[in-house]
């Protein structure tokens, strides 16, 4: 499947747990606004880019497939919470690594 905006919109909001109403009642708009999202036949508005960027912690250029590494922002964690965050991610990337090495 192609990653483009109206597949990781999706993916997105039901990875969260939501419905297309719930989002849609997050960001004070109209479900039907979110289901011609999904399937591609219009886009937000700036604001609601960016809406979305922040609930979903992803970047604008993640959303927009200007880049297609997905970004987790942390701004809103306290400095300790970062510190956990990186170090899950690092141990994370250290099993991934070894187990890489092991299949090879």
């Amino acid at each position: 499947m192609i990653d483009t905006f109206p597949t990781r919109i999706t993916r997105l909001r039901k990875n969260a747990g939501m419905s297309q109403a719930d989002l849609a009642r997050r960001l004070h708009i109209k479900r039907s606004s979110i289901q011609a999202w999904e399937n591609g036949s219009s886009y937000p508005s700036t604001d609601n880019l960016i809406a979305l960027s922040k609930l979903f912690h992803v970047s604008t250029d993640y959303l927009l497939d200007y880049n297609s590494q997905q970004t987790v922002c942390l701004d809103n964690y306290s400095a300790d919470e970062q510190l956990i965050i990186l170090r899950m991610l690092q141990y994370f990337d250290t099993t991934a690594s070894s187990s890489r090495t092991n299949a090879e």
